[in-house]
């Protein structure tokens, strides 16, 4: 076996094995107009939270970070997709392809680490809000999100180097849209094939069910306190103020959760259905935080108001003249 075994020099990413040629354009157009939402919409929140004073506060900052990890993410995994079906380039470099999975998985662990910054947050401002303005400063959620940035760094290093010390002995074909640790090992052989899952796996539950139990915990502590408050008003009011933040949670965690109970239970998909979901799941939420931060925040919401009201006096004068 290992006399077979020879160092790949390339990967050659399948993307929809089942999608026919006359729908490349189509495809590519459609990951194209994604790859702009994301872009867009995650560069307009830093833009707008930077430039305006008033909203440069710890939640905005949370946000500011999300955007940026989105971004990061959109701009990892679509071009290479994008590149396939629009100029048929499918080939990705040994190295590029690790340095992609590197990417991706450390992005994934990031985000979950800094929606346990964002439940923290709130956790303080409705169970506890008189210690807020103490717990809770914009130095202290910098540091917090820099802990969330840093925490997965060394251990998706170490998940790397561990792949990179198996032989490569099958096709070099990556069934995904791009390069994973899923897709990477299944090309792999020998003994230490299974030590790396198990390692890789062990590491994964730490970056996604660690920051979960916490996430569930502060959003359950802030429904039961929501719950005992005597005013309606008081607690619609509350609850509005943590709402964007159970909506980012839900499609960053259900939809991955779903994939992962239905393949536990035996449902099993089809290749081009399993790559969809894991597509959607992964570059869906990038798209629309924007909107919900633009949309379900008040502060941004007033403010994105205020400015297109500015904007039309503006252009009402300018004509009058």
């Amino acid at each position: 076996m290992i006399a077979n075994v020879t160092r790949m020099k390339s990967f050659f990413i399948l993307g929809f094995p089942g999608l026919s040629q006359q729908y490349y354009g189509p495809v590519s157009a459609l990951l194209f107009f994604i790859y702009l939402a994301i872009a867009i919409g995650n560069i307009f929140i830093l833009a707008f939270v930077m430039r305006e004073k008033s909203l440069q506060k710890p939640t905005y900052l949370v946000f500011c970070h999300l955007a940026l990890n989105d971004l990061t993410f959109g701009s990892v995994t679509l071009p290479k997709i994008i590149s396939k079906y629009w100029f048929g380039d499918s080939v990705l470099s040994f190295y590029g392809c690790f340095t992609q999975m590197f990417f991706v998985h450390y992005l994934g662990s990031a985000h979950s680490f800094i929606l346990l910054v964002m439940a923290l947050d709130r956790f303080i401002a409705i169970c506890i809000p008189l210690r807020y303005p103490v717990l809770i400063t914009n130095n202290i959620i910098s540091a917090l999100c820099a802990f969330a940035w840093f925490i997965p760094f060394p251990l998706m290093v170490a998940v790397v180097l561990h792949v990179l010390t198996l032989p490569f002995c099958k096709d070099n074909v990556i069934a995904q849209c791009y390069c994973d640790h899923i897709s990477i090992t299944s090309q792999a052989c020998g003994e230490d094939v299974k030590t790396v899952a198990v390692t890789s796996l062990c590491v994964a539950m730490f970056c996604l069910l660690l920051p979960l139990a916490f996430i569930l915990f502060s959003y359950i502590s802030i429904i039961v306190v929501i719950l005992r408050m005597s005013n309606a008003s008081g607690r619609k009011k509350t609850l509005s103020t943590c709402t964007p933040q159970i909506f980012i949670t839900c499609l960053f965690y259900l939809p991955r959760c779903f994939v992962y109970v239905a393949n536990t239970v035996g449902f099993s998909f089809s290749l081009d259905i399993r790559i969809l979901l894991i597509l959607l799941y992964s570059l869906f939420p990038a798209a629309v935080n924007p909107i919900i931060y633009c949309f379900k925040t008040q502060d941004i919401k007033q403010q994105l108001i205020k400015k297109l009201k500015r904007t039309r006096v503006g252009i009402e004068i300018k004509l009058s003249y």
